[in-house]
């Protein structure tokens, strides 16, 4: 019997042993299960995801990774593309700027406004043309002097006529057997005249040659004459402070610009194709005036009044060139 109760006794202590272990491997397991979700746990396996997510990102769109670490992956990406982004602007700025220094270089500007004030017609420069010849009568024409003291006058072709930037030059004509004169452009030679030619009073004309020619091949050019007098101012009719034209007349250089004095300081006139420069508001009228010639001499005549086709005497004169 003391067997039988051993034997019974080994067998519940080895079935208490068993579930003990049972026990223990579940309370493992429980164990490990509670420690993979805890919040740390969660985490550290996060980031990797993201990482690999912002690292796949970046690689599609071309972008360099040069660091391995996660936090180098995602930072760098903002800042890269910003960085793309800004660096073509400087560049097209810097592109659109370069040429400024070259606009605002003294040489270029002085070239650019020498051209401008002498027009077509410059000084220094042999033009080839015709010499035609017509009747010039007293002397008068588009440039509206009036009447001319001599008839050593000519007609410049429209094209270098440009809207009467020549009224009042002197012009040296050369003809190929040697004669020469100079003439004072008073009047404009219409199409068919051609650039370089100039249509000479029939005067002018008869110092190279005979008029039967009709046509004489020459070469001129821009001069500027010793005795030339003082130059003289006169008001269109019509003219008030209201509305005004004004003339530059016997000047010894061809006229480039004309001012007059306001409040705001010197305004610049526009030109007419008949020699006037108008103040179609009045403003300037009876004021002083400021003329210019195309070498960039500047006159300043003061005291002209407002007194309409009355040709008022200077003591002024261009220098010679």
């Amino acid at each position: 019997m003391s067997t039988a109760r051993q034997v019974a006794r080994e067998r519940r202590r080895k079935r208490r042993m068993m579930w003990g272990t049972v026990s223990l491997v579940a309370a493992s397991v429980v164990a490990c299960l509670v420690m993979a979700l805890l919040p740390g746990d969660k985490d550290d396996t996060t980031p990797a995801a993201s990482t690999t997510v912002a690292a796949a990102g970046e690689a599609d769109a071309g972008q360099t990774l040069s660091t391995p670490s996660a936090k180098a992956k995602t930072s760098p990406s903002p800042s890269a593309s910003r960085s793309a982004t800004a660096s073509p602007k400087p560049s097209r700025t810097t592109g659109k700027k370069k040429p400024a220094p070259a606009k605002t270089t003294p040489s270029a500007h002085s070239g650019s406004a020498t051209a401008s004030l002498a027009g077509r017609i410059k000084s220094g420069t042999d033009y080839q043309g015709v010499a035609t010849a017509y009747d010039a009568g007293v002397g008068d024409g588009a440039c509206g002097f009036g009447p001319s003291p001599d008839m050593m006058i000519a007609a410049m072709n429209t094209t270098d006529y440009q809207t009467a930037r020549a009224c009042g030059a002197y012009v040296h004509v050369r003809a190929a057997n040697g004669r020469s004169v100079t003439v004072r452009i008073t009047n404009e030679c219409p199409l068919p005249c051609a650039p370089g030619q100039i249509d000479l009073s029939q005067q002018a004309f008869s110092q190279l040659g005979d008029l039967h020619l009709g046509r004489i091949a020459i070469t001129w050019n821009l001069v500027s004459p010793a005795d030339a007098g003082t130059l003289s101012v006169r008001y269109k009719t019509g003219s008030s402070q209201y509305w005004c034209g004004i003339q530059v007349l016997n000047h010894r250089n061809p006229v480039a610009a004309l001012e007059v004095s306001t409040s705001g300081g010197w305004r610049q006139l526009g030109r007419t194709s008949y020699n006037y420069f108008l103040s179609a508001d009045g403003t300037g009228c009876g004021k002083a005036i400021r003329i210019t010639d195309i070498y960039g001499q500047r006159l300043t005549v003061n005291g002209i009044a407002i007194r309409p086709n009355v040709v008022q005497s200077t003591s002024v004169q261009f220098a010679q060139h």
